[in-house]
């Protein structure tokens, strides 16, 4: 069921970037396996690896070298990983399936987008214009724009004051509790989506108001298909 209810689109869509719109995880694993050869260590496999992706550099190398998360904080290897990645931001990064068709309907119907991510400016300004998609965002947030980061709601409001609209009747989209939390407190609709960083049975704990499986039903739940 569409998320508004007598054929009311959203009057803005805001979307998580890693494991939302863009499957980041092969260029950061891949920056995780370079460090970890620096270290004499072995690499990790992807299908192993994207799951620490939704806990950003200090989760690769807390799992990585297999220390607490408190180590992975300081760590010198985790600002190794940061040097690796800066340098290979988009080699093998994509959105993902069906991700091009959502924004294409969304923007046929001249409704304002954005993007807020915890992903630090330096990342994400220069992976956006790898993918093409800096000068189609309406607003773009991350992680370091503010004091605050999700899952406080402050990014996802100047998001919507540099987009000119107001938090209410807008849908926040994103593959993480911490996405879903600020939508909320953010008071937004809020979808749940389940190809990216978090097992589908956490997502089902969230509360969000709608969950998607797939890039077609989520312009399903936003009502434009």
């Amino acid at each position: 069921m569409p998320i508004f209810e007598n054929g009311r689109l959203p009057r803005h869509v805001l979307f998580d970037l890693d494991g939302t719109l863009a499957d980041t995880a092969p260029d950061l694993v891949a920056a995780l396996n370079r460090t970890l050869r620096s270290l004499g260590r072995s690499e990790v496999d992807l299908s192993v690896a994207r799951w620490w992706v939704a806990d950003g550099s200090v989760g690769l190398i807390q799992n990585g070298l297999q220390i607490t998360k408190e180590e992975a904080c300081g760590s010198p290897h985790r600002q190794r990983l940061l040097e690796e990645y800066s340098r290979n931001l988009c080699t093998q990064t994509k959105l993902f399936p069906g991700i091009k068709k959502v924004l294409a309907g969304i923007e046929k119907r001249n409704i304002p987008w954005g993007i807020v991510t915890n992903k630090p400016q330096r990342f994400t300004k220069p992976l956006l214009a790898a993918l093409g998609l800096d000068a189609r965002a309406g607003s773009v947030v991350s992680g370091d724009s503010l004091n605050q980061s999700k899952p406080d709601p402050a990014p996802l409001q100047l998001a919507c004051e540099e987009m000119g609209v107001l938090p209410s009747n807008g849908v926040m989209i994103g593959d993480d509790l911490r996405d879903i939390d600020a939508g909320r407190a953010g008071g937004m609709q809020t979808i749940a989506v389940t190809w990216g960083y978090r097992p589908e049975d956490e997502a089902q704990d969230w509360g969000a108001d709608q969950m998607a499986r797939n890039p077609k039903e989520l312009l399903f739940a936003m009502g434009l298909e």
